[in-house]
């Protein structure tokens, strides 16, 4: 019976033949007609002379009985698509009718064996069958679907194909049935096709957009006349648009969403055509028509209800991106990277259909952040960019709500690794939510790399915990580390200044509360080379205890230090860097208050003892947080050269600026002594060679230098040394005349401050020193040694820091390395020194004690690097650093240390 059928339609929709084109050359429409005419009347013929088709006639007929639309018609487009659906509906109520006995007939009990190929559904169709009946598909469509559409409504025949027009001119409106009752029987007979699954495929694949533009006209389109249609409301009652409508939702409901999108955006149409393409300008292929205003928001409202679906983020994106990847070339890739861009501005509108915009955020933003989530690499970039754009969008047009729906489960991992109490299960925190928590992150901040507000806020408040991971990833070998140190670099680079300065300080536990971890768990190992929070194991030792916490701190500082060591190109170090010296400034005031209120409060016999331990405790955590303090600033000077800490002249006057206002303090509190005349003479010199043309100076420059003359102007009242307060006030002087008058003092000032070839290689020296142990932690005995002597650490230039008027690094000029200061090879053993390492020597030998200790720390390096000419005359290196051992300042002390001790491994100079 199936065969007889395919047969039919074979015969109905078959070419037409040469005799009836010859005998209707006149139009095309009159070939069309006469081909139409001459396929009906050989199918009539056929089915009554040949015996393999004598089932159809009979199958026809019972059809034709369920159907109320099916009678005669004198247009002969209408007859043959009449033709074309009964056999269409007779072909799918047989097929259907055998997959139900082959359901019912097999014994689900005895099942198939794994090598047997399962039975073939009786209602498969060959390729050969498919290609039949896709044409028949195909003439319905054409002849009774499209040429019935208002238009606007769908694309119109005459946009599809050059044939186009030739088939509206062969459609006769004027005979019965109207068009409306055509466009709704075709329409409904095409959905009753579509219900056989061997048939469903080709409908709804090839031929959905034309079925909804269908119910859409018939279901919505005002009864009020429009554009010359004003029958409509008497041809389609109400019953029947109701039932359009009901049909057009389950249709909705049941096909692949990409695809019903798809169909709807094409369905939505284009916009007002103003004029033709200018001269020249080739016109687009299938432009889409302008959609009568009722088409366009019954399309937006389906689309937002698509859209506010489960999974209808994923369903929007994937219409509009499909394909894209397909393409090739630059321009084809920025193509596509702008169809991400629209959808996701498209995903940040809230629609009009929408009960509120945080119903809409409640619904969308989740499902943005499943978007991150595929693995597919193609689908994963473009669905990342979609997310990302989407996110920014949505966070910026609203930042509470975005904070609420969009951010908080993005960072909600880390979250409760912050939050959460003592006694809790740890695996509440699993490892891969903590892995998907830092990629996520990943992707939004650095690959996203656009900032706003809102995120940057939101990303603050859980910076500490990141950096705990951060800090553990630096320790084990965790795929973590890397996005972990991208994302605190991004949000470093992105933030504001002082946001970036305060959280730089929560970091290192420098001010507030830490925010890290809560108390009592720690970050473990995971399984999958991640990080899983886990209960901290108890130490039953003071000690040992005391040791883990001190060792825990110091790496933190290592860690932040290393950070700010990746920001080569940011002024945020050497920012922070003047912040913490701005720091030691005010110690003194406080000491000075603390000790005031010590005396009254001694003396003061209302005072309890309640009153005098909290003020006690005060002071105990104020000398620790004093002590994180100098760890931090000593691990800085360090780790970090000077063409890090101060990379701008304005940095340079900031860093002496804060010099003298702490040598002000120690004057206002009596305090002096040769350090602070050393410090002072090399911060005034600093200051003196800018000014006498070492470097390019700007308005902002000297603008910034004005905020120097009030400290030198106290300087030169208030010290001891005349020699000192001379040249305060005569750089005061060149300061305020913009270096117009420049007495002999500063000139002198400048030229001793002047980087000679000696002071050069500092930085390179030192950073290149194979014995230093910068990312690891001390042992166990070695802190408890470095904690038995004062200073613990100093820094790796100028001069040191003391509880009083603590000291500051002075600033180098880098140029070529050590290998300056002396010949490398080919001298013989008894030659004279250069002219370069005879000047190191004698500046090591000079009392101007930043000037020894800068030379000491030259000889240093350079003997690391083994340099030719410090090995032949080592003897005379070794003796000025055992001369030095007995000096009285710490940091020549120090600087005598290191370089008596430098090449130790190799048996050189200490041996």
């Amino acid at each position: 019976m199936s065969a007889g059928i395919l047969d039919a339609l074979q015969i109905l929709t078959k070419p037409v033949g040469e005799a009836c084109a010859e005998a209707t050359r006149c139009t095309q429409s009159g070939a069309l007609v006469a081909a139409l005419r001459s396929n009906l009347a050989e199918l009539e013929q056929r089915l009554r002379g040949e015996p393999r088709l004598k089932e159809v006639p009979g199958f026809q007929h019972r059809v034709r009985q369920d159907l109320e639309w099916c009678g005669n018609s004198k247009d002969p487009t209408w007859a043959f698509v009449q033709e074309c659906l009964v056999l269409l509906l007779a072909l799918t109520r047989h097929l259907t009718h055998l997959l139900e006995s082959f359901r019912s007939e097999r014994d689900p009990s005895q099942p198939c064996t794994p090598e047997a190929a399962p039975p073939l559904p009786p209602d498969v169709l060959s390729v050969a069958q498919q290609k039949t009946v896709s044409a028949a598909l195909q003439f319905v469509v054409t002849l009774g679907l499209c040429p019935y559409l208002s238009p606007g409504v769908g694309i119109a025949l005459e946009c599809r194909s050059t044939f186009g027009a030739a088939v509206a001119a062969a459609v006769d409106r004027n005979v019965a049935p109207p068009p409306d009752r055509r466009l709704l029987t075709t329409t409904f007979a095409m959905l009753e096709i579509s219900e056989a699954s061997s048939v469903a495929t080709l409908v709804l694949t090839r031929h959905l957009g034309d079925i909804l533009a269908g119910l859409c006209q018939l279901g919505y389109c005002p009864e009020h006349p429009e554009e010359g249609r004003a029958e409509h409301s008497k041809v389609v009652s109400m019953e029947e648009r109701t039932e359009c409508r009901k049909a057009l939702q389950s249709l909705l409901g049941k096909v692949y969403q990409p695809i019903v999108i798809k169909e709807l955006l094409i369905l939505q149409g284009g916009p007002k055509q103003a004029r033709g393409p200018p001269a020249g300008v080739a016109p687009p292929r299938t432009p889409l028509a302008h959609a009568p205003p009722w088409l366009r928001r019954l399309c937006g409202q389906l689309l937002s209800e698509r859209l506010m679906q489960p999974n209808g983020v994923q369903a929007v994106v994937r219409a509009i991106l499909e394909g894209a990847g397909g393409s090739a070339g630059v321009q084809a890739a920025a193509s596509d990277w702008k169809k991400c861009d629209a959808v996701a501005r498209i995903l940040a509108v809230c629609p009009q259909q929408s009960l509120s915009v945080e119903s809409y955020y409640s619904q969308v933003c989740p499902q943005v952040l499943d978007l991150l989530h595929f693995r597919d690499k193609l689908t994963a970039l473009q669905f990342q960019r979609v997310a990302t754009c989407a996110a920014f969008t949505m966070v910026q047009k609203q930042p509470e709500l975005g904070r609420r729906y969009l951010l908080a489960p993005l960072f909600a991992p880390l979250v409760r690794c912050r939050d959460s109490a003592e006694g809790q299960d740890p695996s509440s925190v699993q490892e891969w939510e903590l892995t998907r928590c830092v990629e996520d992150m990943y992707k939004v901040c650095v690959v996203g790399n656009s900032s706003c507000p809102a995120l940057l806020t939101s990303l603050e408040d859980i910076l500490p915990v990141l950096f705990s991971l951060y800090c553990f990833t630096k320790r084990n070998v965790s795929h973590l580390r890397t996005p972990c140190q991208e994302i605190l670099l991004w949000y470093l680079s992105h933030a504001e200044s002082p946001e970036a300065l305060r959280s730089l300080k929560r970091l290192c536990i420098l001010s507030g509360p830490t925010g890290g971890v809560s108390p009592g768990f720690e970050f473990l190992p995971g399984s999958e080379g991640g990080a899983r929070l886990a209960p901290k194991a108890v130490c039953s030792d003071e000690d040992d205890a005391l040791y883990e916490k001190l060792a825990a701190e110091q790496w933190r500082v290592e860690c932040l230090v290393q950070l700010l060591a990746e920001l080569k190109d940011s002024d945020l170090p050497g920012g922070f860097f003047l912040e913490l010296l701005k720091e030691l400034t005010s110690w003194a005031v406080e000491e000075e208050d603390e000790e005031k209120v010590e005396q009254e409060g001694t003396g003061s016999s209302a005072s309890t003892l309640l009153q005098l331990e909290e003020r006690l405790w005060g002071r105990v955590a104020g000398q620790g947080q004093r002590v994180a303090f100098l760890q931090v600033l000593a691990s800085m000077c360090e780790r970090l050269s000077h063409t890090h800490l101060l990379r701008r002249p304005v940095q340079v006057v900031e860093f002496v600026e804060a010099m003298l206002q702490r040598a002000c303090v120690g004057l206002a509190h009596g305090s002096g002594g040769t350090v602070e005349t050393q410090s002072l003479s090399m911060g005034m010199g600093l200051v003196a060679t800018m000014l006498t043309g070492a470097m390019e100076l700007s308005a902002e420059d000297y603008s910034c230098m004005s905020h120097l003359l009030q400290p030198l102007d106290q300087i030169s009242k208030q010290h001891p040394e005349p020699v000192i307060q001379e040249l305060a006030s005569d750089l005061r002087a060149t300061l305020a005349t913009h270096g117009a008058y420049c007495p002999d003092t500063v000139t002198q000032a400048a030229h001793r401050w002047k980087p000679t070839k000696s002071s050069h290689s500092v930085p390179e020296a030192h950073s290149k020193d194979p014995h230093q142990t910068v990312h690891n932690v001390p042992t166990k005995h070695s802190q408890t040694a470095a904690m038995e002597r004062t200073p613990t650490t100093q820094p790796s230039f100028g001069p040191p820091i003391d509880h009083t008027n603590s000291r500051t690094p002075a600033p180098e000029v880098q140029t070529p390395g050590p290998r300056a200061c002396g010949s490398s090879t080919g001298e013989p053993h008894d030659a004279l020194p250069s002219k370069a390492f005879t000047e190191c020597l004698l500046e090591a030998c000079d009392p101007d004690v930043p000037t020894k200790a800068m030379a000491l720390r030259v000889l240093t390096g350079m003997v690391r690097q083994r340099d030719a000419e410090t090995l032949r005359f080592q003897d005379k290196v070794l003796t000025l650093f055992l001369d030095n051992l007995e000096h009285d300042d710490s940091f020549v002390y120090l600087s005598a240390i290191e370089g008596s001790h430098a090449d130790e491994p190799h048996a050189t100079v200490a041996s």
